[in-house]
């Protein structure tokens, strides 16, 4: 009698081997659709990274990511994402409108986790914030709010600014009502109406700022978008040559030596995408159920090496509320 027991926990044992096995080894799959390179996203895809080995996933271990750039050419996320889909991956994380939209159409059933997106409803990403709904759910980045704090900003570092020239890409969906809110919060500042210099192609840089400086524009916004980010070096390079002040949606930028930048923190986003994506592989929950979350950590960063370059001089009260300032 015993030695029948004891066969029967030894067979139980014995099945359960494999299937423990199986699951140690499970090798999660991820594809990362992003703007730019690794080696240009470095910051955002080193945070990325890091908030998943925090989490237990190790890269060549039990996890395999797939990254995938557009290079600066949306275009290029609906081939790139399809690529995704047929190498099987478990979920797609993504950052911007276009990437987003060409995962969710590549396929209605894998998971989207958003890094980082300006406008998600308005395209139709998600039903809404709180219940997303579908296979996408991610971070906002709020950019309406921080467009208008932008233009806010320029006028206390510039009191005397009275016509603001906006670089958007028009064709990205997240900017429409971005602009929307610059001209009314110019209005409401007493600036003229804005310049719209819309940039669709690396080719439209120089043109925009050539009627900047022909409008006599006092000062520039640039929005983040595929093909802003992916020329951040060129559009610096112009704005200093035209001593534009111009105030960007991220520090990226600042840091190759742009004027200011006020934003939230993509490293952080990017951070906590990760546990988005533990959420979704381990825990088993639905993209649908995870309501998309807004930022808490945003940065106002000056680069007083430029402000000099230019010939422009950042009030002491400005350079007090700073998180970080470039000497």
């Amino acid at each position: 009698m015993r030695l029948g027991r004891l066969l029967a926990v030894l067979i139980v044992v014995a099945l359960s081997i494999p299937a423990e096995a199986q699951q140690a080894k499970k090798v999660y799959r991820i594809g990362v659709l992003e703007v730019i390179s690794t080696a240009r996203n470095a910051a955002n895809f080193d945070a990325f990274r890091q908030g998943l080995r925090e989490l237990g996933y190790v890269e060549g271990q039990n996890l395999t990511i797939e990254y995938r750039s557009a290079d600066g050419r949306s275009e290029r996320f609906p081939e790139l994402a399809t690529e995704l889909v047929g190498l099987r991956v478990d979920l797609i994380v993504t950052r911007g409108t276009p990437a987003a939209l060409a995962a969710k159409n590549a396929s209605g059933t894998i998971p989207v986790v958003m890094a980082a997106i300006g406008e998600p409803i308005g395209p139709g990403l998600i039903a809404s914030l709180a219940r997303p709904g579908g296979n996408v759910t991610g971070l906002s980045a709020v950019t309406e709010d921080l467009a208008a704090k932008r233009i806010e900003l320029l006028k206390e570092v510039l009191p005397r600014l009275r016509r603001v020239g906006v670089l958007f890409n028009m064709s990205n969906p997240a900017y429409n009502p971005q602009w929307k809110e610059i001209e009314m919060t110019s209005r409401s500042l007493g600036i003229q109406q804005p310049q719209l210099l819309d940039v669709r192609k690396p080719d439209d840089l120089q043109h925009a700022f050539e009627a900047a400086v022909t409008q006599r524009a006092d000062a520039l916004v640039v929005g983040n978008d595929t093909v802003t980010t992916s020329n951040r070096q060129a559009i610096v390079d112009l704005a200093t040559r035209h001593r534009l002040p111009t105030i960007f949606a991220s520090q990226e930028f600042v840091d190759a030596g742009g004027l200011i930048s006020y934003g939230v923190s993509f490293p952080d986003l990017y951070r906590r995408a990760a546990t988005y994506v533990d959420k979704i592989l381990k825990k088993g929950a639905k993209p649908a159920d995870l309501p998309v979350e807004q930022p808490t950590k945003f940065e106002f960063v000056i680069n007083l090496k430029t402000a000099k370059q230019i010939g422009v001089t950042i009030p002491q009260s400005v350079l007090f509320r700073a998180d970080k300032v470039i000497k």
